[in-house]
């Protein structure tokens, strides 16, 4: 059986930056074993499957090289390019996903999606979240990941995470998301907030630009700065840009994406 697919980079502008994700192009869902082997093998930190349903609308899963994601952005974002590509849906497109029905938007020369709003609460800190990232003191609050805020984007820059310690304070797709107010400094550009996102409890260290922190992310910063449209910029070695809206309980996280490979996978 040969599997159209593709591998996009997402959040970027040009090839070799933002996230890598991959893409699979399915008539029907495979074996949740077998697609996650794929993802496995793949190496990125999602894969998605996409699956047209009849009423012209698509189901979308998405895996780590280890479990199934309740909700990844990235992945969303190369999956809708991907469909633009191909020039298949009706756009808006609508995704009916473990996490809700999303729905992406062809913007300019990227995507939006229309999200759902995850704001952190406060929340008791885990006694060895903070040692693990390197940090003595930080507010610490929780959405579906822990959001840690700290005083500069030069300590978000710099962080070096001691992951095996991290990976026992995160359990399953939960994540640390370490965050400060943007500045034209550190590498941050001319953007409101940066970030950096760490899930080592499947597999994945450093994620290069997540779209489904923003989520919680959009929420947090729309409050503090007072500003309902906010633009991010993700400090890891590839980098990442988004630009985020606040909308009630919806967050909408627009990005371009670029096209790596494309291809066919022999099951």
């Amino acid at each position: 059986m040969a599997i159209p697919y593709y591998h996009v980079d997402s959040f970027a502008g040009e090839l070799f930056a933002g996230n890598p994700a991959g893409v699979c192009i399915l008539s029907a869902f495979l074996a949740d074993g077998v697609m996650q082997k794929i993802a496995a093998e793949n190496r990125h930190s999602e894969t998605a499957f996409v699956v047209a349903r009849a009423d012209g609308d698509f189901d979308l899963r998405w895996f780590t090289p280890e479990v199934e994601d309740d909700l990844c952005g990235h992945a969303t974002l190369a999956s809708a390019y991907v469909l633009a590509l191909r020039k298949e849906g009706v756009w808006p497109v609508r995704f009916h996903t473990r996490g809700g029905v999303l729905t992406v938007a062809q913007k300019d020369d990227g995507f939006e999606m229309d999200f759902p709003a995850r704001p952190a609460e406060n929340c008791e800190v885990p006694g060895g979240l903070l040692p693990a990232l390197g940090l003595k003191a930080a507010l610490v609050m929780k959405g579906r990941d822990y959001m840690v805020v700290v005083d500069s984007a030069e300590q978000v820059l710099g962080l070096a995470p001691d992951f095996a310690a991290l990976a026992k304070v995160n359990v399953g797709t939960d994540g640390t998301i370490v965050t400060a107010a943007g500045v034209t400094a550190a590498g941050g550009g001319d953007v409101d907030y940066v970030c950096r996102m760490f899930v080592p409890g499947v597999g994945i260290d450093e994620d290069p630009a997540t779209g489904s922190i923003h989520c919680t992310l959009a929420p947090y910063w729309a409050g503090r700065l007072g500003k309902e449209s906010l633009r991010a910029r993700q400090l890891s070695r590839r980098g990442g840009s988004m630009l985020c809206a606040v909308d009630g309980d919806r967050v909408r996280i627009a990005g371009a994406a670029r096209l790596y490979l494309q291809g066919r996978i022999e099951v």
